[in-house]
């Protein structure tokens, strides 16, 4: 009786295993498909994408859309402006944060936990409800048309959600590592930079994906704040890739191709690092 009872649960977990199987498979299909279907079209041209051949595969392969798009369409410049400011934001951003969650954990001080709900405050903020505010402070200080307009924006809205996941990791390394470096004589420098920032290195990485996300796809900060088009972004580029009366959409897609490649590269290698930081942050915060 025992084992005709094993084997009805293990027939009924095979069962649900199956069903939950066919499921996760059909979610990632439909999450995959708009990217598949981006990789193809940008391949083709207006006749194809908008006429009969909307679904299937190209009937011939036009290279010529990503050449033009990174010719033409000046994509390989936008490209490179999204570079610049990305890597500037995740730098600054890394550093700021990495430093304030260290003192406002690490160090007492009468007002740590009062700063701390003062920087989480700021989750609480719709980011284009300071488009207007920041347009005027930006253009006192002579700010606009620079990379530093968006620069200086996006450092302070990655600020709020790098403190929570940075404070919480803070929260589970042990005290005991820093007090013995304290005993060998290290400063509060060394020992924050030495012995606690390797440490912090997978919320590190999960902090500069989430801050990457946010300043890479951005679009009314970098629509709004630069209308120099020599500095104009990935996003606010390839939009001006529309025409007035016509659109060649393939280099369009070609140029969203491209810009959509550095996050899957980035993403990939580091998703699992990213979720055992979050998990890691959760369970010890």
């Amino acid at each position: 009786m025992e084992s005709v009872k094993k084997k009805d649960v293990g027939g009924r977990f095979n069962i649900s295993g199956a069903i939950l199987l066919i499921i996760l498979i059909i979610v990632g299909i439909i999450q995959l498909y708009p990217l598949v279907w981006l990789i193809i079209d940008s391949f083709k041209d207006n006749a194809e994408i908008f006429g009969g051949n909307v679904l299937g595969l190209p009937k011939a392969w036009r290279f010529s859309n990503y050449s033009d798009a990174l010719t033409g369409g000046n994509v390989a410049v936008f490209f490179l402006n999204s570079v610049i400011v990305t890597a500037l934001t995740i730098i600054i951003s890394d550093i700021l944060i990495a430093t304030s969650s260290y003192a406002i954990v690490r160090m007492k001080w009468k007002y740590s936990r009062l700063t701390l709900v003062f920087f989480l405050l700021g989750m609480m903020i719709p980011i284009h409800s300071t488009l207007l505010p920041l347009f005027l402070i930006l253009g006192k200080l002579y700010l606009l048309n620079t990379y530093w307009a968006l620069v200086i924006p996006y450092v302070a809205f990655a600020l709020p959600m790098g403190i929570f996941i940075m404070t919480s990791f803070l929260e589970g390394i042990p005290r005991e590592l820093e007090e013995a470096a304290c005993i060998d004589g290290c400063n509060v420098f060394q020992i924050f930079y030495r012995i606690v920032l390797p440490l912090l290195t997978p919320s590190l990485a999960t902090v500069s994906i989430f801050t990457y996300l946010s300043s890479w796809n951005e679009l009314m900060f970098a629509i709004t704040f630069l209308n120099n088009p020599s500095l104009e972004t990935l996003t606010v580029g390839i939009m001006s890739m529309a025409g007035q009366y016509t659109t060649e959409w393939g280099p369009i897609l070609a140029g969203l191709v491209i810009g959509t490649l550095p996050t899957i590269i980035i993403y990939i290698p580091l998703s699992s690092q990213v979720q055992r930081s979050l998990m890691a942050g959760a369970v010890k915060g």
